[in-house]
């Protein structure tokens, strides 16, 4: 768990909650930017004030996402909805092979939230962004009526620098490439679970959340050629595939022998009929490479405490193209489909 000050800088005993007025427009809203929010993102771009932030240009071209954060519940072992929704904006930008360097935030915000919650949420995005090395360079506050909001939301929106002609996608998948996984799958689903419905196993686990722009960058600045990137979040990793093999018209041949789950994770999800392989995570992505650089992904991977279970899983093949087949420990094939519905709704 992160160290919180939770000393929040609004004057609580004067408003202990979040009022419609601190999303008015005037004297509340005023003091929420000023003393909250630019307290714990302050930088030279936040700081001039404009509707619009003026960025700094560099050479390539430019990266751009945006992602909306709706977790429930706020906080949760190992994360919580503000640094979730720094890390998940940079590695949707890393797995382009971008530089992550801006983010915007959109706070929706439930009237009759408790200040100081919203303090350690905004503090824990701060220490994100610093962590990561991105500003938080705009953004935007809306209070909704108590009932209507769930607490709070987060949009996001990130840009990132990229070289010029980096080719990185799932169009460019060979057959023949190697299937990596970052590292174990599954935490986060199972993490998020464990407190929404009270339920304790034997050994507290904690979600995956984590920043993937220093593993991405270690690998591209190692000249490998990697040919496509995805991070595993809703739908994980039979979702992920599934886009792969119908994106590049190719087949993904999966070893389910090979697949990083931890036993406590196989453990949960047999006890509340889950799947792991459609399990969310917040800190895991998928590496497409070719055959003879397998080693060396892994080797570098494993220099980072988000990647060291990384994991040869299959390899891309050329027969049932637009299909997932998963290889069972008793050696009988069979297909992985995208789910259908929502194993757990409102995890990211």
């Amino acid at each position: 768990m992160n160290d919180f000050n939770v000393s929040c800088p609004i004057p609580v005993k004067d408003y202990p909650y979040v009022l419609l007025s601190h999303g008015s427009g005037g004297k509340l809203m005023y003091q929420l930017i000023n003393k909250m929010f630019l307290k714990a993102f302050e930088n030279d771009i936040l700081l001039q004030g404009h509707d619009a932030a003026v960025l700094p240009a560099e050479a390539g071209e430019l990266a751009f996402t945006t992602d909306s954060y709706v977790v429930h519940p706020l906080f949760f072992p190992g994360g919580d909805i503000g640094s979730m929704a720094v890390y998940g904006t940079v590695n949707d930008l890393s797995m382009a092979g971008a530089r992550p360097k801006y983010i915007s935030v959109g706070f929706i915000i439930e009237e009759g939230l408790a200040m100081d919650t919203l303090w350690r949420i905004v503090q824990s995005m701060g220490q994100a962004a610093q962590r990561v090395g991105v500003q938080i360079a705009t953004g935007d506050t809306k209070v909704v009526d108590k009932g209507h909001g769930d607490g709070i939301f987060i949009n996001t929106a990130g840009i990132g620098v990229l070289p010029a002609n980096q080719a990185i996608g799932p169009g460019h998948i060979q057959s023949g490439d190697a299937i990596i996984v970052s590292g174990d799958i599954g935490r986060h689903g199972i993490a998020i679970m464990s407190v929404r419905q009270g339920i304790a196993f034997e050994t507290e686990i904690t979600s995956d959340l984590a920043p993937l722009h220093r593993l991405v960058q270690s690998l591209l600045d190692a000249g490998l050629n990697i040919h496509c990137l995805r991070d595993l979040t809703r739908g994980g990793l039979a979702t992920t595939l599934n886009e792969f093999a119908r994106s590049s018209h190719r087949g993904m041949k999966i070893d389910e022998n090979a697949v990083p789950v931890r036993q406590d994770v196989v453990n949960a999800c047999e006890i509340l009929g889950f799947d792991p392989l459609q399990m969310a995570c917040e800190g895991r992505c998928v590496i497409c490479v070719p055959q003879d650089q397998v080693e060396q992904t892994l080797a570098i991977c494993r220099d980072f405490p988000e990647g060291q279970s990384a994991s040869v899983v299959g390899r891309v093949i050329d027969s049932a193209p637009g299909q997932v087949v998963l290889q069972t420990p008793l050696g009988v094939d069979r297909l992985i489909d995208m789910p259908t519905g929502e194993q757990l709704p409102r995890i990211c």
